[in-house]
Order: C-alpha cells, then structure tokens, then sequence
C-alpha cells in the first residue's frame, strides 16, 4: 500500500490520478500493471479509459475502497488543523451514516481509521467516544467510576453507548471488529439495556433534534446497518427485540443475519420485508421469508400499494426477479389469479416486462391469456425485439401513441431496470421519451442517471431527453446526479459518464463551492455531487494529455 502524506493535498492526488491516465493513453505497461492491479477483472481499453478510472486505482494503491472515501478522508485531515469540536464532528461524520450523525452521508469506515491513525486522541478518554472504537478499557474506567452511564445517552451525539457500538461504522474493518464485539459485550454484561435506541437524525431531524417517531435502535445498527452477524447473535441472546420496525427489513441484504432476526421470532407481517426482499436478487432470503410464514398474498404497505403494485407476485414481475423468486412465491402459495390495476394478468405482465421465462412457467401452470394487439406490440418491444414490434406497428400505426398512460410508462420502469436494448428499441419506435414512471414518477433519463447508466444516458440525451424534465420530488437530472452519485443506489454505476453525457447534451457546468467537500455551484442552485463528478461537472475531469 502506497502511504498517503500525514497532511495529503487533493489538487496533488488528482494530478497523479491524470498522470496516471497521461501514462496508460502513452501505452507505458507500468501504468497498465497498476491499472490491472487496482481494476481487477474490469480494466478498460485504451479508448474508454477515463478519468475515474485512474483514481480509482490510486485510492486502491492508498489504501481506500474508492475514490469518494479517499477525498473524504483528505477533506478530513485537513480539518485536523481546527478546534478540537469541529475535529470531532468531522470523524464522526465518517464513523457514523447520517442517520446517526445527521446528514446524508454513508459511513466512510476506512477514511476514519486513517484519521483516528493521524489524531490518536481523538475520542479523549469520553466513553461514549469510546464506544464507536471499541476502546474497553475506557469503558471498564467509566463503570468503575458511575456504573449507570451505560444507560444514558451522552457524547458530541448524545448517543446511548450500546447504539454508539452497534452504529460504529468502524466494525466493518478487521482491526476494529473484535474490539467492538468486545465493547458490546462489556456493555450488556454491565447492565445496557438491549434495546437502547436513539432517534433517527437524518435530515431536517438533526443530533440536536433526533426524530422522536422514528427510533433507531441497536439492533438496527448491528444487523441492518452494519450486518455484522456476530453483533447480530449477541444483542438477540440478551434479549434484544426483533421486532423493531427496522432491523429485519435492512438486514435483508445478510442472509446471515436474516437468518438470526427470524429465529428469534422477528415477524415479518407489516414491515413490508417481503417486498424489500424482492428488490434484491438474493432467492435464498426470499425463501427463508416464506419459510419463516410470510405471506406470499400479503398486500404492501406505502409506494406499491400506492402505485398499484401491492402483491408480491406483481412486485416480482416488476422488478424482473428470477423465474427461480416466482416459483418460490407460487409454491407458497401466490395467487397466480393476480391482477395489475389495469387488468392485466400476471402472465401478460410478465411478457410486459421481458420475462419470457416467467411468461412460459405461468403458462404451463394454465395461467396464459390472450394477448391484445397492444400487449403483443408492448411484449415485444419489452423484448427487445424490433422487427416483431415493426410488424405489428405497420399493422397499427398508431402504436404506441394510442397506448394508456399506465402503458407507456413501461419506458421509465424498464430504464429503472436498466434494460437499455428494450428502451433504444421504443425510442426507435416512437415511444413518448418523456414519459414518467416507477417508484417516483420519473422519466426515463432520470431513471438511467439514477442508476449510473452512462450508455443509456447518452442514448436518451441523443434522441430528445431533455435533462430538465422534472420528476415526482420536483427536481431534474441534475439532481439526481447529485444524489445517486452520492449515494450509489446502483452496483457499479457509472455517475461521472452520466455527467459527461449531460454536459455534452447542454447542461450547464459548475464550479467548485468554497464550501468544498463536492458541493458546486450549477444552474443557480448548490449541489453535493461525489468527487468524481464534481470533477466532471467543473471541467476537473478534462482528458489528460495524450502524451
């Protein structure tokens, strides 16, 4: 591992990171070596080589997950210079999401350590600063001292300590885990009370003002935040609730501590973790809810009951889960009889959405229907089948202008899906670009920046997409190139591409806000964006030299 300076400069990382790029462009094969190293199994050509792409690689040589923890923790050590409170506050805000520590922020684990590394005496001997470290012996002075302080909150984040442990971002790390572990069990042995909880911060709540209604408790931080199995086991054998509104549903993404939550009688009516669970692509945790007695015609609760989508079977299709999650639900007992508010069967849903698998599996249980023209013409565009959806709209020209509003919308759901040939495929075909949809009535441009969808993104813009378009929280693709790029909704999205093509396409570019730390300055309005777009969209980003 390179060692990073005790007091690193940004504008430096980001001339070697162009260096880096300027060398690979050269042909060097040393570049290439550390690219290769630092990408492993997804090293670009020479052509598609970008900018993110070399930071990337040398937030890896310097020891961090990627290149946003790396600027964080560079935005960090810089405020080691300040007063001891603005210190803190700064490494808190690494140790902890923002629901704990207020902001929109996720825990930056790694940045932390390397800070704690510069400023060792950063928790000051305060035991519930301790507690995010792990630091027993802290803990073992304090009780000595005032054996009742493992109950109250206290610390800069008026935190309950048990909450201070669980929620500790720093547990992921190998150099932390088992003094965390320990830290917890130390604490529970002196009398913490299991279900310590502590109100959720996240904005306009704030550590001041914790939401009083939306408890977060120290279960949530063990299995749905952290997804740490061992912390997981040792809360529930003290007698931590399961059934705290937030835990099960979270930890849907460990079937680890999935596994744990519902053997200690964690319940899965009413928490909507059914559906949760047919967001992911994990059948095995969609088996282990049915297992445990859930519901497989469970009606949902907020946004897809809303939008008409509230049975699991309808919620499947829609998230194109596998043929393998639909025979899941069906061996438990899914109404296969099921129908979407516009009256489409299950089996025609399925062909609406590409699932031709699905489609067949329904057939062959005497679940196939008729399809009208308009379905037919839908299913194959769905399919990205062009020359059937061609026929068919020779036979019907006005196709698919005269399809419903509910219909058309299938253009957003599927760029949501990133199912980008069946969007060129109606695009091509005339479909509405414009047209909203999904979960928050979006179009398809924002669908496919919010999940970091470069390809798609460029496609759409070059057809028509106007970046401007509002969707259903009243912002436009700017937007949600700021708060996808932040929060990384999507595996391996591509956000600093998305930002090239919107600049390219006419959005206006930014310049850096003296706030720093990503916020810039773009179209009258002030923006967090992740580093590596905010490059791009203040011309940081611009191609190194070719030689």
């Amino acid at each position: 591992m390179t060692r990073l300076p005790d007091r690193p400069n940004i504008d430096l990382l980001k001339k070697q990171a162009k260096d880096l790029l300027a060398a690979c462009r050269r042909g060097d094969p040393g570049a290439f070596a550390r690219l290769r190293a630092g990408l492993p199994g997804r090293v670009p050509g020479i052509p598609e080589l970008r900018l993110h792409d070399a930071q990337f690689c040398l937030a890896r040589e310097y020891g961090f997950p990627s290149w946003a923890e790396l600027s964080r923790y560079v935005a960090a050590a810089r405020a080691l210079a300040a007063d001891r409170g603005q210190r803190l506050a700064t490494w808190l805000g690494l140790v902890y999401a923002g629901d704990i520590c207020g902001g929109m922020n996720r825990a930056s684990p790694a940045a932390a350590a390397r800070l704690l590394d510069l400023d060792p005496d950063l928790p000051g001997g305060d035991p519930h600063l301790a507690c995010a470290v792990g630091d027993l012996a802290v803990l073992r002075a304090a009780t000595a001292r005032d054996p009742g302080w493992v109950g109250r909150p206290g610390g800069p984040l008026a935190l309950p300590p048990l909450v201070a442990v669980t929620h500790s971002g720093l547990v992921r790390l190998p150099r932390f885990r088992a003094a965390l572990h320990d830290a917890a069990r130390f604490l529970l042995e002196a009398g913490a009370d299991p279900d310590q909880a502590a109100g959720s911060r996240w904005p306009p709540a704030s550590p001041a003002a914790p939401a009083a209604d939306m408890p977060l408790s120290a279960l949530y931080g063990a299995a749905g935040q952290n997804r740490d199995p061992a912390l997981t086991r040792l809360l529930l054998a003290a007698g931590a609730d399961p059934n705290d509104g937030e835990s099960l549903y979270h930890a849907l993404e460990s079937a680890e501590c999935t596994g744990l939550l519902l053997a200690a009688g964690a319940r899965v009516a009413g928490t909507n973790a059914l559906y949760r669970a047919l967001d992911l692509d994990d059948v095995a945790v969609l088996k282990m809810l049915l297992a445990a007695g859930a519901d497989p015609n469970t009606p949902a609760a907020g946004a897809p009951m809303a939008a008409g989508w509230g049975h699991p079977l309808l919620w499947a299709i829609r998230r194109r889960r596998s043929p393998a999650h639909v025979e899941a639900l069906l061996a438990a007992g899914a109404d296969a009889a099921v129908r979407a508010p516009d009256g489409t069967g299950a089996y025609g849903l399925a062909l609406r959405f590409g699932l031709t698998e699905v489609a067949e599996m329904l057939a062959a249980a005497g679940h196939a229907e008729p399809l009208s023209e308009d379905e037919q013409f839908i299913a194959a565009c769905a399919a990205g089948d062009e020359a059937t959806a061609r026929r068919l709209q020779a036979r019907r020209p006005d196709l698919p202008g005269a399809l419903a509003p509910a219909r058309l919308s299938l253009l957003s759901e599927l760029a949501a899906l990133g199912r980008g040939a069946a969007v060129e495929v109606m695009v091509r075909l005339g479909w509405p670009i414009e047209s909203r949809g999904g979960d928050w009535a979006a179009s398809a441009l924002n669908q496919a920046v919010f999940i970091g969808d470069a390809a798609m993104t460029r496609f759409l813009l070059e057809h028509g997409a106007d970046w401007q378009a509002r969707h259903g929280f009243g912002d436009n693709a700017c937007g949600t190139l700021s708060w996808a790029s932040v929060n990384e909704p999507a595996d391996g999205g591509d956000w600093p591409g998305c930002a090239e093509a919107l600049i390219a396409a006419g959005m206006p570019g930014g310049r850096p806000d003296p706030r720093g730390g990503g916020h810039v300055l773009i179209h009258g309005q002030v923006k967090l964006f992740a580093p590596s777009v905010a490059d791009v969209l203040t011309g940081e980003a611009a191609a190194a030299p070719e030689t």
